[in-house]
């Protein structure tokens, strides 16, 4: 996409501090980072949500993930990390993209993201029932 700055970086046109370069993704280093070590990892081509992303790129991008979640530990001496997608609401750029945040006990990072609400008597019954239904798993393979 011509104006996608994370296509930009994946074509080289942008700068970025690369963290993983592989044929279908690439992780850099988030600009303005919550940490130090913040990654973002996106897919190579452009999708926009993580439910326009291919089937055959899911288990290749959920890996990854998982692979910069432990270099946090191994590499920055972090106790774990944050990891979250936004898709659509709350999404800076448009092009899928996968936060990895470095954490450690203490770090001050405490409900940034969502205020938290409960549940009145058997709603959460009906919330649970409501996406069970619409629920539609992804091809398999």
């Amino acid at each position: 996409m011509a104006e996608c700055v994370f296509c930009a970086i994946a074509a080289g046109d942008a700068p970025a501090d690369v963290v993983l370069d592989e044929p279908d993704l690439l992780a850099f280093l988030d600009r303005r980072p919550l940490f130090k070590g913040h990654v973002l990892l996106v897919p190579r081509h452009h999708v926009e949500t993580l439910p326009d992303l291919p089937a055959g790129q899911r288990d290749g991008f959920l890996a990854a993930g998982q692979g910069l979640a432990t270099a946090m530990i191994e590499a920055l001496g972090a106790q774990g990390s944050f990891c979250a997608i936004n898709n659509t609401v709350s999404q800076s750029v448009p092009h899928l993209h996968l936060h990895v945040v470095p954490r450690t006990k203490g770090d001050g990072l405490r409900g940034f993201f969502w205020p938290r609400r409960r549940y009145a008597d058997g709603e959460a019954a009906s919330y649970a029932a409501r996406l069970r239904d619409a629920y539609r798993p992804g091809d398999p393979a």
